[in-house]
């Protein structure tokens, strides 16, 4: 069984979304909702820390998901218990992942899709069985109740709306444990990192906002003596270089591909 946890600023989305694929599932689940509507809670790790306390269930499993996003068939959770069953070690998982490729390149591992129409994210290796990453996406995340009981996600380094689930990746790998992506697709409503506003795009250096970086600072500088390059959904990133440094770099590498892109 899940307690699923969602943190809401939009009722309309999350009725549409996430409590539409939800509606039907096979399965029984314990369904917390915290509304963020007014801006109350000031970090992702706070509001889903919060939204762990009110769990009522002993339920094995604890989802946390955004508000867009739908499941895309009745017996996602059925299959999604079964899978995390079969995975040995498991101190996180969820839906989108990053990693060292065997050329030493950053790979995102995922079946998700993204934006309307839904459509497959470029250059991403899809799967048929769990696969073991470096860190996850927040969009989902699954993390054993015996797990999460002893870690949980941690508001001092996460202060903000980004990083929680690489922080807390990196951080149960230290405890032994291991993070996957399991092979479940869904529907993400958002289309990612990709900026329509091209002004916008430039002044910021890029599609990522200021304050992902300022969240990358943080995680660099508590895990500099734990990695050389931590690898995300949105980035790759040293934690010996300088943020600005790598920031531009970023810009060059991926701002303009977005900003000449058809």
């Amino acid at each position: 069984m899940f307690s699923i946890i969602s943190v809401y600023k939009d009722k309309k989305v999350l009725e549409n979304w996430l409590l539409k694929g939800l509606r039907n599932q096979t399965v029984n689940y314990e369904l917390i909702l915290i509304d963020n509507t007014k801006g109350q809670f000031k970090s992702g790790a706070e509001a889903l820390n919060y939204g762990a306390s009110k769990t009522k269930s002993q339920s094995k499993y604890i989802i946390f998901v955004d508000q867009d996003i739908r499941l895309l068939s009745n017996t996602w959770l059925e299959k999604a218990e079964r899978i995390l069953d079969s995975i040995s070690n498991l101190g996180i998982a969820g839906v989108a992942g990053a990693r060292e490729s065997k050329n030493g390149e950053r790979e995102t591992v995922t079946n998700i899709k993204h934006g309307i129409p839904p459509k497959n994210l470029r250059n991403c290796v899809f799967i048929k069985k769990p696969e073991k990453i470096q860190t996850l996406d927040e969009c989902l995340i699954i993390i054993p109740r015996s797990v999460f009981k002893n870690l949980k996600f941690n508001t001092k380094t996460c202060d903000s709306w980004h990083f929680w689930a690489v922080d807390y990746c990196l951080a149960v790998k230290k405890l032994g444990f291991d993070s996957y992506v399991i092979p479940l697709p869904l529907h993400h409503k958002s289309a990612g990192i990709i900026s329509n506003n091209y002004l916008k795009t430039i002044l910021s250096l890029g599609p990522l906002p200021g304050n992902y970086f300022q969240a990358l600072k943080k995680i660099l500088k508590k895990y500099k003596n734990s990695y050389q390059k931590i690898y995300t959904t949105c980035g790759e990133w040293d934690t010996s270089q300088p943020v600005f440094f790598q920031r531009l770099i970023y810009f060059f590498k991926t701002g303009i591909r977005f900003l000449l892109r058809k």
